[in-house]
């Protein structure tokens, strides 16, 4: 998709996993795509955001802004929809997940579904063209999985999609068996970047890069129970390279801003790539600490319609409030202080 001159400057989307969480970027999209002055150039995702930015990208290839939304809209209706375990409308889970994933302790995936059953694979075939994504796809794509015997990222771009690599970014190896692509196994994309955000600085022209947040960057109590604390402990290792990279693009914009030639003499010096990028970027953020944080840990495996839709309208509200408040900085400068959240 071109930028558009004369208004709002294109985002890059940078969207976390985070299971059924993802349900609030859902909604935070949603409200995006109502504002007819933002455009999107390049989406990063990992796991449910991956599923996120394929909808944001099908339908806006088939259908423009309300082809979009619509996508989203039947994408996680249709989740909920395909779910083989009932549960309330609340964010807990049902018994029967509950009891198969104690037996995921003791049993591999192979043992525990040996027909190798996955309604996710069923919904992203019957719902999505990736012939033509490929082809015609109006987003740069940056689907992250980690290949699972080296624990390496890998980014598949928009000439790679299909429905395994949608499938490999959200692969739990706990429960799913890992997705085979060209001979090599890959696992969940959290596990070596939730999400990858360098492509969107290097591979992308706006300047502009919104993180859609869904694991919380500081945590409101410490866990306490053998459950919640193993809970915790995934949590972290699913957002410590996204940390990582997030610290080390604060300390290069720091090193950037403290060079003790005058800005007129700077200007005047032959400057590399790298550093005009790093001062070009502009970050922000939509987060939900509280609303997030405040969830059982086991929320991110409820799949119900009605726990999706509360997500998404708070997705909505979390995201027209930062549009009322951060609208007019968008092309101009940055909301986010990355040294103070990530330092």
């Amino acid at each position: 998709m071109r930028l558009k001159t004369g208004t709002t400057p294109a985002l890059n989307l940078a969207l976390q996993g985070g299971g059924a969480h993802g349900a609030f970027t859902w909604g935070v999209l949603d409200a995006l795509l109502e504002d007819s002055a933002i455009d999107f150039e390049g989406v990063s995702g990992t796991s449910a955001g991956a599923m996120n930015a394929l909808c944001l990208a099908h339908g806006l290839m088939t259908g423009g802004r309300d082809g979009a939304r619509e996508t989203l809209a039947r994408f996680w209706t249709s989740v909920a929809a395909s779910s083989p375990f009932a549960a309330s409308g609340d964010a807990g889970m049902s018994p029967a997940l509950k009891l198969m994933l104690q037996w995921t302790n003791h049993l591999s995936p192979e043992q525990l579904n040996p027909f190798d059953l996955n309604p996710l694979r069923d919904i992203l075939g019957e719902q999505f063209d990736f012939a033509r994504l490929r082809r015609a796809a109006p987003v740069k794509l940056f689907i992250a999985a980690t290949h699972a015997n080296s624990g390496k990222l890998r980014l598949f771009r928009n000439h790679e999609l299909s429905v395994d690599t949608l499938l490999a970014s959200a692969c739990l190896p706990t429960i799913h068996r890992s997705i085979v692509i060209d001979g090599e196994p890959y696992w969940d994309g959290g596990y070596s970047a939730n999400p990858a955000v360098f492509p969107l600085a290097w591979q992308c022209a706006s300047p502009d890069i919104l993180l859609v947040l869904l694991t919380p960057l500081r945590y409101a109590e410490t866990p306490a129970s053998a459950e919640d604390i193993r809970q915790r402990l995934l949590e972290l290792s699913f957002n410590s390279t996204f940390l990582r990279e997030m610290r080390t693009f604060a300390h290069l914009r720091e090193e950037a801003g403290n060079s003790s030639l005058p800005a007129w003499l700077l200007k005047m010096l032959p400057v590399g790539r790298l550093e005009r990028r790093i001062a070009q970027l502009r970050f922000h953020a939509i987060t939900a600490d509280a609303l997030l944080g405040e969830l059982p840990p086991g929320s991110k495996l409820t799949v119900n319609l009605p726990f999706f839709e509360s997500l998404r309208d708070s997705g909505r509200e979390h995201a027209q409030a930062w549009l009322d408040r951060h609208r007019s900085s968008l092309g101009k400068r940055a909301t986010l202080d990355l040294a103070q959240l990530f330092y």
